[in-house]
């Protein structure tokens, strides 16, 4: 009879049952239930067992100790595509509670998604990370800054590129429509496009719409067209009211959703939970400026005749300023060819240039700037009660609309270190806009169903263990507009497909983030 050798007899027999096990946590389990009390059990990067376990053991045993454990955080809308090479761990989002990012909109995207995702893979992230293929990168591929509708031939190829994208497991179409080029874009062009996203397998039509203030009815209209065209469920990105003469909106743009789905159609939102909003100073500028390259650009921005009327435009009502009497809520995030600029307000600048306090000279400011570089900002624009007013809606899920940025470099919005916690100190503890059950649903099922990460987004049994162990009386967000590189705290533990990366508050080099293909 062939006998194992007693050293693995020993090993054999004192072989723990889990890889972690989590003790004494109260589950909030991302569906919006009621929390309650369960030790978890994690085997291979899944979750095992949930109940009481008393006589099990695991190579990592976690006290809760009471600490709330939920699902690991989904941010549906992040820019990482270009910044998780150079930041692969990722440490704002995992410090922030999240496991998972949805790249690629806006419009703004890799091409070719094959590419994308087997770089991902052979670098090693932080986080799981999934893309949406974008209209604005398809049609700058196929037609430049070309401000025309498509041929038919470049209709035909704009489709192919992006069907092939979502059959390389692109999970969705997304557009960025206040952007060049797809500002330049009518409806059937986008439609045509969701409709081939749609044949190859997409799961969801993203948006940044055409329009968030005085058109903001118009471009939900749109979106929802392109929903109903292509049968696509529809996600409305970065929901908001952004000029301040629609305040109090959100309202009827809410009413609008839902009045959607009663007519059978899926739409969701998402939001982050500030009153700031971040882009690049071209946002001021009448749309045609920008179109047919750069040598095109400098020549409207310099031609005496044509400066006179880009500045006349930008100082009308109908200018891009949202209701603001001049640029004093704009400050610049990001000047590569000036730093020192760097956190000033638009004005500030136009006073230190020795310009007078008018629109006039703000505006002629904003155009040496623009002939300088590309200037991002970050911008005051929205009200709290509207923020509060979406944020409590059943419908709006929390992410961030951030990016990576080397630590210590540029003044970027903080949404990109504190979204989640902002929302738990914030509008769950100091406000109680929402109740924690409901917070935590906003950061993982609702996500995860929308963008059709099926085993993710939920504490269940066979789920991915990607989660999150925390004291909710304790979770903070440290980042500040003057200085936001600043990492959230209070996340004690994050597991991302069951390995440790967040171990008493501290991050640890672990890189087991997935590039999620959408099948």
């Amino acid at each position: 009879m062939h006998r194992l050798p007693l050293a693995l007899l020993s090993l054999t027999a004192f072989a723990a049952d889990y890889d972690v096990l989590i003790r004494n946590a109260r589950v909030v389990d991302g569906a919006g239930n009621p929390w309650y009390r369960a030790d978890v059990a994690i085997k291979d990067g899944k979750i095992a067992k949930i109940g009481t376990l008393p006589a099990a053991s695991a190579t990592k045993t976690i006290d809760a100790a009471g600490r709330v454990l939920t699902p690991g955080f989904i941010d549906v809308h992040t820019h990482i595509e270009a910044g998780i090479f150079l930041v692969p761990r990722a440490d704002s989002f995992l410090r922030d509670g999240v496991t998972t990012l949805v790249t690629g909109n806006c419009g703004m995207s890799a091409t070719n998604m094959k590419q994308f995702y087997d770089r991902l893979e052979k670098q090693g992230i932080g986080p799981n990370v999934t893309a949406l293929i974008g209209h604005n990168a398809v049609r700058n591929e196929v037609m430049g800054s070309a401000n025309r509708v498509p041929t038919a031939a470049e209709q035909t190829k704009m489709n192919a590129i992006v069907a092939q994208a979502v059959r390389d497991g692109a999970v969705g179409f997304s557009t960025g429509l206040w952007y060049v080029p797809g500002t330049y874009s009518k409806t059937p062009e986008v439609a045509a496009m969701a409709q081939a996203a749609k044949a190859a397998g997409a799961q969801v039509y993203a948006t940044h719409m055409r329009d968030e203030g005085m058109s903001v009815e118009d471009a939900i209209r749109e979106a929802l067209e392109i929903g109903r065209q292509s049968s696509l469920p529809v996600q409305i990105s970065h929901f908001k009211i952004i000029d301040k003469r629609r305040w109090s909106n959100s309202t009827k743009t809410l009413q609008m959703v839902e009045d959607a789905r009663k007519e059978g159609m899926d739409v969701v939102v998402d939001q982050y939970p500030y009153t700031a909003a971040s882009a690049t100073m071209d946002i001021f500028f009448p749309r045609d400026v920008f179109a047919d390259g750069p040598a095109a650009i400098r020549e409207r921005l310099t031609s005496p005749a044509s400066r006179k009327r880009i500045a006349a435009q930008m100082a009308t009502e109908s200018g891009l300023r949202q209701g603001q009497a001049d640029y004093a809520f704009a400050v610049i995030a990001s000047f590569p060819e000036d730093r020192s600029l760097e956190g000033k307000s638009i004005s500030e600048i136009n006073l230190a240039r020795g310009r007078k306090k008018t629109l006039t000279d703000e505006i002629e400011t904003i155009i040496d700037m623009r002939l300088k570089g590309r200037p991002a900002i970050v911008y005051h624009t929205m009200s709290d009660e509207d923020v509060d007013r979406i944020m409590r809606h059943p419908l709006s899920a929390v992410a961030s609309d951030g990016s990576l940025v080397p630590f210590g470099e540029t003044i970027p919005h903080p949404r990109n270190y504190g979204t989640n916690a902002r929302v738990f100190a914030k509008y769950v503890r100091e406000r109680q806009v929402l109740t924690l059950e409901d917070a935590v649903r906003k950061m993982t099922s609702l996500p995860a169903r929308t963008f059709g990460l099926r085993d993710r987004g939920q504490i269940r049994e066979g789920f991915a263990a990607d989660l999150v162990l925390f004291d909710p009386e304790k979770v903070q967000d440290r980042a500040e507009f003057n200085k936001p590189h600043q990492y959230s705290t209070g996340f004690d533990f994050v597991l991302v497909n069951g390995a440790i990366a967040v171990e008493d508050g501290v991050q640890n080099t672990t890189r087991q983030g997935r590039a999620l293909r959408h099948k």
